[in-house]
């Protein structure tokens, strides 16, 4: 039996699919949730084989449960369910271990296959992607991964005193971080650099 959990902040989209799913003999649905937090949350009580995972969702968005997911628990796949078609987005995804990316305006035998290949063992990309070189470059590609990572937590409206707390850093270290960045990305000051960190969150 495959079972599968949903991380969708759209209710409706997560009624469908299971609907859609729900005479498939070889297919469970055992949860699903709105946000990140919840899906972290179904993985950990239930184990599901397989997670149907968007990209954009509240209080932990699909990139950061997708790396906490495939760290802690590696026997759950992930596949991304999204409508970030962009380049950037599908490498970020690849890179936070998962190993499907289906796009929402599929059909949803699209999501029935990804589901068996991907429990399968194997991978599964939808047919209207472009899947990126891992040597493309990328004004991100200059940044170093810890610098990546304090990009994302910009993005997401932290304070460089909030960032220290989550990393485990000082302050003072997080703004070496945001000095470095400015420079690398050719930025003049701050608020550039936390304009791109939105900008750029999904696309680049």
């Amino acid at each position: 039996m495959i079972t599968v959990a949903i991380a969708e902040d759209h209710q409706a989209l997560i009624d469908g699919i299971e609907s859609y799913l729900e005479y498939e003999d070889d297919i469970k649905i055992i949860g699903h949730a709105n946000d990140g937090e919840g899906l972290l949350e179904i993985v950990g009580k239930k184990s599901p084989k397989l997670v149907l995972c968007d990209i954009r969702m509240p209080k932990i968005d699909g990139i950061a449960a997708t790396k906490l997911i495939t760290k802690q628990y590696p026997e759950t796949k992930v596949v991304a369910f999204t409508m970030f078609e962009q380049e950037d987005a599908i490498r970020q995804m690849l890179d936070a271990g998962a190993v499907g990316y289906i796009l929402k305006n599929s059909s949803l035998n699209v999501v029935l296959e990804a589901i068996r290949t991907v429990a399968d063992g194997k991978t599964y990309f939808d047919k209207k992607i472009h899947i990126p070189s891992a040597e493309k470059n990328t004004s991100k590609s200059v940044l170093s991964s810890r610098e990546k990572e304090i990009l994302g937590l910009i993005a997401r409206g932290k304070t460089s005193h909030e960032i220290a707390d989550e990393l485990f850093i000082g302050k003072s270290t997080v703004d070496t971080h945001r000095k470095n960045m400015i420079r690398k990305l050719g930025l003049s000051g701050g608020g550039e650099l936390l304009r791109y960190s939105v900008e750029k969150k999904y696309d680049f």
